[in-house]
């Protein structure tokens, strides 16, 4: 059946034309929400227990800042033909717990509140991840090992809370050491507006667990099951993990690509907030064809919640594959 627009117009006008209910009763009385119920999504890699967790929405704003050698025309015929308003460029964030049975992972932390009024400077739905953590069953103190994929503020500032007391208070933080010294040397405050912030923040989280810091090493472990992979671009030590277990793997790649398909469909397109725009570029298509051709399960920090799917081949791009909400374990390549 067909649906014109004179048909629908003809219908709303017949609904408006209703009467009211006996005693002129309204239902629709109640008043809107707007908030949020927690965010967390469970689902097994081999003998791990991964789970999806929430820090909230992280817009952009209009999407040409973000991806400034793009040609506004085609981002908007990309984000029409995905059915997505081409003047909102909204990201998720999703932060990642693995239970191996030995250790409880956490991989990035959000943006947290430990820099104050600086913490929103995405908006206010940012911040959410300890309350979804909780959510999820577990404790900021359970957490054994925080695995930064890189110190950008969504990533890194929520290790310590507005006074600099740690959040995760038994917790090693692995990080790249390019990452740790560029980002915590006030030296690199140069450049576009937001290098002074993101610096002093990740001197702030990063300092307060100076003594417990652990260097991710390109194709090395941080734990058993977790092996770091460099992709140096975004920024200059970023990292993705590789999760092995019981014959399955799944990638948690950070941000690798920030849009499921302003980057995964246009993949040489540049991003304002990488350190080295053509390097990102380089290393995005790489892996991008490394993880289509090996089949791998991603679970990507800023694509459509819960972030967890599969990265296919499509034209002379990619595409992104969903994983449906009721999965509950990552399937075998």
């Amino acid at each position: 059946m067909k649906l014109d627009r004179r048909m629908l117009l003809r219908a709303g006008a017949a609904a408006a034309a209703l009467p009211l209910l006996p005693g002129g009763a309204a239902r629709a009385a109640a008043p809107m929400r707007d908030d949020l119920p927690p965010a967390w999504h469970r689902f097994r890699v081999g003998e791990f227990e991964a789970t999806a967790i929430s820090d909230g929405l992280l817009p952009l704003g209009r999407p040409e800042p973000a991806f400034p050698t793009a040609p506004p025309e085609e981002i908007a015929s990309l984000m029409r033909g995905a059915f997505l308003p081409p003047d909102a460029a909204n990201l998720e964030q999703n932060a990642l717990v693995v239970n191996t049975g030995r250790q409880l992972i956490l991989f990035d932390t959000g943006m947290g509140e430990s820099m104050g009024p600086a913490s929103r400077m995405f908006g206010p739905q940012t911040g959410r991840l300890v309350a979804n953590l909780r959510a999820a069953g577990y404790q900021p103190e359970q957490v054994d090992l925080v695995a930064l994929t890189h110190a950008h503020c969504d990533h890194c500032w929520g290790l310590v809370d507005a006074q600099g007391n740690r959040v995760f208070p038994n917790a090693q933080v692995a990080i790249s050491e390019a990452d740790l010294n560029f980002w915590t040397d006030d030296a690199n405050k140069r450049g576009p507006d937001f290098m002074g912030p993101f610096i002093d923040g990740a001197k702030k989280n990063l300092g307060a667990y100076r003594d417990r810091l652990v260097m991710a090493r390109d194709g090395q472990e941080v734990a058993p099951g977790v092996t770091a992979i460099a992709t140096p671009g975004h920024t200059v030590g970023h990292m993705v993990y590789a999760i092995s277990s019981g014959g399955r793997v799944m990638v948690n790649t950070g941000d690798l690509a920030h849009h499921h398909i302003l980057l995964l469909r246009r993949p040489a397109w540049e991003f304002a907030y990488d350190t080295d725009p053509k390097q990102s570029a380089q290393t995005r298509m790489r892996m991008l064809d490394r993880l289509a051709a090996d089949r791998h399960a991603v679970l990507s920090y800023h694509f459509p919640w819960p972030g967890l799917g599969h990265v296919v081949r499509e034209g002379e791009g990619f595409a992104w594959v969903p994983a449906p909400m009721n999965v509950t374990a990552v399937a075998p390549v």
